[in-house]
């Protein structure tokens, strides 16, 4: 039996995916890119947005009547109603199935339609599983599931339950075996990643101190933290932080900047807090690249409150700003604010606004860039034929032109033109020349 494994979502989704097709694969089945070429798709879904989940309803409309499909990830737990009324599947498991995706798949090979759903939002697959990697050049390592919040707009939680944390051992054994299988570049991701290691009694800069302890030539992008859990050991982190080895990029969502906005989307923290945050990292790294997420139209949010996020940005002039419209979600608190909701053309409105205010600043903060040189390490491969994606020290995306493969290579790299989301730049040269194995499982 010919399986396809499709990941949508987060970083940490992509990892339970690798981890689907690698038990899939280690359970004798062929496991293919293609859902053509399959007899049975797995589609491992993401619908923390409606927009992302209407996209997954319509892929999975798609799919020939004559494949077997089995969906899997948080849309099952977000909305298993939405999925019994507009599709057709024959089977179900909830985000981080692990190695229970091989059952799944024999019982609906034998024709029974199955529905596991009932530990999904406790799971947490150990990180030794097989997997087949999506890039050969970068691990994800989910080192933790769940979250210690309770934001009002957010249905994850529905799906991924609350914090359970890998132990620190595992995510160092992890990173030493993917070491010597190519990776040159490590993910630790979560959903929320300052939250790691609170039901453990240790925290995310011991686990990153121990990371970069293990040896070998390769980096570190920390994942999303959430602003008033890092001002907790905001020091140590900060002290982690100055290892090379860690890429200077911090994921602070801020969501809006207004402080009553704030609290309505029960975020603990204040406009005044999450600038102190960032005021803290720039102190110790003035090129530290900063990515920050913003909603538009949540309930509640006035003209005042609007132009409070214009200002917000306008003067911390993020590098990356995930904006999103708001939309709202099944058995979220923010659904039933219905007597104060924004007109979905006002939404509209403002999120162009501040897309034209981004696409400025962000421009702005790119062209800071230009002229400099220093190492690149090329870890994707362009949307472009003949182009490749690296990363230098601060993690900004920087777009090579080569029609030999550059993925896994370090380079010497000149910066020679700027956009408001990447950089083009110019090998001078090149560092290490080796093909990158593939992981495998």
């Amino acid at each position: 039996m010919r399986i396809c494994v499709k990941s949508y979502g987060c970083s940490t989704n992509l990892a339970d995916g690798e981890v689907l097709a690698g038990c899939l694969a280690a359970a004798g089945y062929n496991v293919v890119n293609s859902i053509a070429e399959a007899g049975l798709v797995v589609f491992n879904t993401c619908a923390v947005k409606g927009q992302t989940e209407n996209r997954m309803i319509s892929a999975l409309r798609q799919v020939p009547v004559s494949k077997k499909v089995i969906v899997a990830g948080c849309l099952p737990m977000i909305n298993l109603e939405r999925l019994n009324r507009e599709t057709h599947f024959d089977g179900v498991v909830g985000p981080a199935a692990g190695d229970r995706i091989v059952e799944v798949v024999k019982r609906v090979l034998a024709g029974e339609k199955v529905v596991i759903l009932e530990d999904s939002s406790r799971a947490k697959p150990s990180l030794s599983l097989p997997r087949l990697p999506l890039n050969s050049v970068v691990s994800i390592i989910p080192v933790s599931y769940g979250c210690l919040g309770s934001c009002a707009y957010c249905c994850v939680v529905f799906a991924r339950g609350h914090l359970r944390s890998c132990s620190v051992d595992e995510v160092v054994e992890r990173v030493k075996k993917d070491l010597t299988l190519g990776a040159r570049e490590f993910w630790i991701t979560s959903q929320d990643t300052a939250s790691y290691g609170k039901d453990r009694g240790t925290n995310l800069a011991e686990l990153l101190d121990a990371i970069c302890a293990v040896e070998g030539d390769f980096k570190v992008r920390v994942g999303m933290m959430t602003p008033n859990i890092i001002s907790c050991f905001l020091e140590e982190l900060i002290q982690s932080y100055q290892n090379e080895k860690i890429f200077k990029f911090v994921h602070l969502p801020v969501q809006s900047g207004d402080d009553l906005v704030l609290q309505s989307m029960r975020r603990f923290y204040t406009i005044t807090e999450f600038k102190a945050v960032v005021a803290t990292f720039r102190a110790s790294f003035p090129e530290i690249t900063l990515s920050t997420d913003v909603i538009c139209g949540f309930p509640g949010e006035n003209e005042k409150a609007f132009n409070a996020t214009m200002k917000l940005i306008a003067e911390v002039k993020p590098d990356i700003v995930n904006l999103s419209k708001f939309f709202p979600r099944p058995r979220t608190s923010a659904a039933k604010m219905t007597s104060v909701f924004v007109p979905a053309s006002e939404i509209k409105r403002r999120s162009c606004v501040v897309a034209e205010l981004v696409k400025k600043v962000t421009f702005e903060r790119n062209q800071h860039w230009v002229g400099w040189k220093g190492k690149v390490l090329v870890d994707e491969i362009g949307k472009v034929r003949g182009s490749w994606v690296g990363r230098n020290f601060a993690y900004k995306p920087i777009v090579l032109k080569s029609h030999g493969s550059l993925l896994g290579r370090t380079l010497q790299v000149e910066l020679v033109k700027a956009h408001s989301t990447y950089l083009e730049g110019k090998v001078i040269e090149q560092i290490i020349y080796a093909d990158t194995p593939l992981m495998c499982c």
